[in-house]
């Protein structure tokens, strides 16, 4: 199934499937702010601190979420185990991406990215509403490991026998600045693929041959394991969605840097190569 559906084809859908807002700023405004002022006609908010992630830790600043957690917020949703599902946030699908992940990890069969999120639903003419639905009934158990994950030890392998790509801008990847975390650096040989890159300028993803062509370049040609990491596991799953539009299963590590780096055992790399 294509992880995508376009703002056209949603516009034509019929019936409409469950409709997901996870707007989300790192630095700020609250996406729940954004989503009140207008979203899609229909679309529950589910915001990523709480229900797309745990309370930051030991396994980094956006750990996996309860599965409880994930199970309640769909069910709100009117979500059941086939319930098509479509995620959605302001235009890049950076958070809806961690949705995607989280979804499919614990047992969401149909789930798709809306591809240029809001900003494409509304270039396409369709409609936004403020209006809050009602909380739904569904059915939906959550299951954990419904997907392959990485953890610390995992990535390390993958890093030294695989492709392990490093979703975070260059100078993060290299160590010269680091705004989120108190240590700078990167996993060594992690290979630095910063997932700003997937999209155009609107935020929508490119096309599969330019995915395959970039991820090629970079040595994920699909010959080798591949796996994505970030700051704390949001990128790299947006990473790891890039990857499944070019064919390529990309497990991620979810603790990600902010989880490496709390084991001061751990090596850690610099630079740029």
């Amino acid at each position: 199934m294509n992880p995508l559906i376009s703002a056209e084809s949603l516009l034509a859908a019929d019936p409409k499937p469950v409709l997901i807002d996870v707007t989300w700023n790192l630095m700020g405004p609250p996406g729940r702010d954004a989503y009140l002022a207008g979203h899609l006609p229909g679309a529950y908010f589910v915001d990523l601190d709480t229900v797309l992630a745990g309370p930051p830790g030991d396994g980094g600043r956006h750990p996996l979420p309860e599965a409880t957690i994930v199970e309640a917020a769909l069910r709100r949703a009117g979500v059941s185990a086939d319930t098509p599902v479509v995620v959605y946030d302001a235009a890049n699908s950076m958070a809806a991406a961690r949705a995607w992940w989280v979804f499919r990890y614990f047992g969401l069969r149909d789930v798709r990215v809306l591809d240029g999120g809001l900003a494409a639903w509304r270039a396409a003419g369709g409609e936004v509403g403020t209006e809050i639905p009602e909380d739904g009934d569904g059915g939906f158990v959550a299951t954990t490991g419904q997907i392959p994950m990485l953890d610390a030890e995992g990535a390390a392998e993958l890093a030294a026998t695989g492709v392990l790509l490093d979703a975070r801008a260059p100078e993060r990847f290299a160590g010269e600045v680091e705004p989120m975390d108190k240590v700078a650096g990167h996993i060594p040989g992690a290979v630095n693929a910063p997932t700003t890159a997937n999209v155009t300028a609107d935020g929508r993803f490119l096309s599969v041959a330019d995915l395959r062509a970039r991820f090629a370049a970079l040595g994920a040609d699909g010959s080798v394991p591949v796996g994505t990491y970030c700051g704390s596991g949001v990128t790299a799953a947006h990473e790891a969605l890039a990857l499944e539009i070019a064919g390529i299963e990309a497990p991620v590590y979810v603790g990600s840097w902010s989880e490496w780096i709390t084991d001061p055992n751990r090596p850690i790399a610099t630079g740029r190569s």
